[in-house]
């Protein structure tokens, strides 16, 4: 309940504490998500439906059915040409979860809403209706990298954030460690209401160098949507991951796409094992800053089996669900 301040039970994650801390805001969503991208339009519903049943048996298939208690689907749109894999027109965000909506019993849904393009009226249209077919969280994002910050017609994300807290009680915004500035911009958006920050797909443990940071210079304890992403081989011909991640120019995000390119060369067992090392150290890290945690799991080149086989074992050394 908003404005509520509670107290967190101190829980294990292995062999680290979470410290118990004060703070006030909305409940946690307290969550294992699953990243769904809406399909091309051109296959609309018969794809979606794919996609459901796929979650269901691959979920079922590595021992994990029933765990996953929100999907989220991004609101896509178009960036550079030079993407891998060609943007073809997607199914709506709103339109793609009313098919797989009754598909996922038990599944809520939280989804990025860019914001950069519309106006107050329409855009307070919109997040009503996301709200009220079952979005439990949205994320506001701004421009696409064509772009610089504070382009657009529309409502700039920040200012989401505390237009429509009477709309979204979950307001989140992407949180990316590596990037320059990123401390004062998490920061302020803070300030202007986030209620969690769901990171960019991890392949370092850059984030808890900057959680201990953030944690040390100001009171702010929003959730935090711990993201990973499952590598395949095919990653180093196409490179879409690679694509996703990357930050010209910095060092940081040279070193999480070197790692990238290795888990892609390594054969599936020891491909898990390296996420897992790095999940550990990232839940360890993390998860004695108290901040509440949930996780986001993403397989950019679809859901599969053996992505699910990894996140499960993930799963087993720590989940929100098994404190």
């Amino acid at each position: 309940m908003a404005g509520e301040c509670r107290v967190d039970q101190q829980v294990s994650i292995g062999r680290r504490e979470l410290v118990p801390t004060m703070w006030s805001n909305v409940v946690s969503l307290n969550t294992i998500a699953l990243e769904l991208v809406p399909p091309n339009a051109e296959r609309g519903r018969e794809q979606a439906l794919e996609d459901a049943e796929k979650v269901l048996r691959c979920s079922a298939e590595a021992g994990v059915a029933g765990r996953v208690r929100h999907v989220m689907i991004p609101g896509m749109i178009e960036e550079d040409s030079d993407r891998p894999i060609e943007m073809k027109p997607k199914l709506d965000v709103l339109d793609f979860w009313t098919i797989i909506k009754p598909e996922l019993p038990g599944i809520k849904g939280l989804c990025t809403q860019v914001t950069a393009f519309t106006d107050e009226a329409a855009l307070r249209a919109r997040l009503t209706r996301l709200r009220d077919s079952g979005f439990e969280g949205i994320a506001f994002v701004g421009v696409p990298r064509t772009l610089s910050d504070g382009e657009g017609s529309g409502v700039a994300p920040t200012d989401a954030l505390s237009l429509f807290d009477d709309v979204v009680e979950n307001r989140g915004v992407i949180l990316i460690p590596t990037r320059e500035g990123e401390h004062g911009r998490f920061n302020f958006k803070c300030d202007r209401g986030a209620t969690y920050g769901m990171t960019q797909l991890l392949y370092s443990d850059a984030i808890v160098g900057f959680l201990t940071d953030f944690a040390a210079t100001t009171e702010h304890r929003p959730e935090i949507l711990l993201s990973f992403g499952f590598v395949p081989k095919v990653e180093n011909r196409v490179r879409l991951i690679n694509w996703l991640i990357q930050d010209p120019g910095n060092e940081a995000v040279a070193a999480e796409q070197e790692f990238v390119r290795k888990l892609s060369d390594t054969e599936p067992a020891g491909r898990r094992a390296l996420m897992v090392d790095l999940y550990k150290r990232v839940v360890d890290g993390v998860g004695s800053l108290g901040f509440p945690m949930s996780v986001h799991f993403e397989a950019a080149y679809g859901i599969n089996t053996a992505a699910f086989e990894t996140f499960a074992e993930m799963l087993e050394y720590w989940a929100p669900d098994k404190p």
